[in-house]
């Protein structure tokens, strides 16, 4: 008997034995380890996520331009603008992997055109921006609108803003690897829910956001979440981050 055939024939034999096998249910079932509890409820953050912003204060916030520097964004009836001028922002601690949520909120007043019109941005570890733009009827480079990544992938579809005036965006990121020489292992990835709508699909990101240039695969580890000044009035709500490991 030749090698092939004595090959065919042991295998043959192993799938006969196995479709004699009789499983049952519980062959398949296992209790362990048990997944955490989470509770929810209504326009509130997940019990454990950590609350960037409640409308109460910026305690988890400072000035991006002056370490240690408080935040001096305004907040106005539990929202908080951008105070043109004063800088971005970022968080006080720094994340690696994460589910970002976040409520943003073009000017009242429009003003401007292209990428001068309610324009503001959530950096992800203080590199990679997802776009913020007033997109309703205002021409601009698809990838610069909002739900972008900005200047390198545009979103899967333009999303416009609900009647209410306010945007959600829930963001999932998983953070590029890097080895200890700094050369990149993975690339970060990105997902993003515009107002319930799936606009970025497990993104590659190419490196930093340039507004001039070429995107740059620079070494990090852990890092904050943004906000930036773009000179408009955007305004922000219900920031809450879920670290995942």
């Amino acid at each position: 008997m030749s090698k092939q055939f004595l090959i065919l024939g042991l295998l043959a034999l192993s799938l006969s034995s196995h479709a004699q096998t009789k499983f049952q249910p519980q062959d398949t079932e296992f209790y362990s380890p048990v997944p955490p509890i989470v509770k929810t409820s209504a326009h509130a953050a997940p019990s454990d996520a950590i609350v960037l912003f409640d409308g109460s204060n910026l305690n988890e916030w400072q000035s991006d331009k002056q370490k240690d520097q408080a935040a001096s964004w305004t907040i106005n009836k539990d929202i908080l603008t951008v105070k043109p001028g004063a800088g971005a922002i970022r968080t006080t601690r720094e994340f690696e992997d994460f589910q970002l949520h976040l409520e943003w909120r073009s000017p009242e007043v429009i003003k401007g055109e292209g990428q001068g019109r309610g324009n503001s941005g959530v950096f992800l570890q203080g590199k990679y921006e997802i776009q913020i733009l007033d997109n309703d009827d205002n021409k601009t480079y698809v990838n610069g609108q909002a739900g972008s990544i900005y200047k390198q992938s545009a979103p899967l579809v333009e999303v416009r803003k609900p009647d209410n005036g306010w945007h959600t965006y829930d963001i999932i990121y998983t953070a590029p690897r890097f080895n200890e020489n700094g050369q990149l292992l993975k690339r970060g990835v990105v997902t993003l829910l515009h107002n319930g709508v799936l606009v970025q699909n497990n993104t590659e990101l190419q490196g930093t956001t340039e507004y001039i240039g070429m995107p740059k695969m620079i070494a990090h580890g852990k890092g904050p979440i943004i906000l930036q000044d773009h000179g408009n009035p955007v305004s922000f709500r219900n920031i809450w981050i879920r670290e995942l490991k």
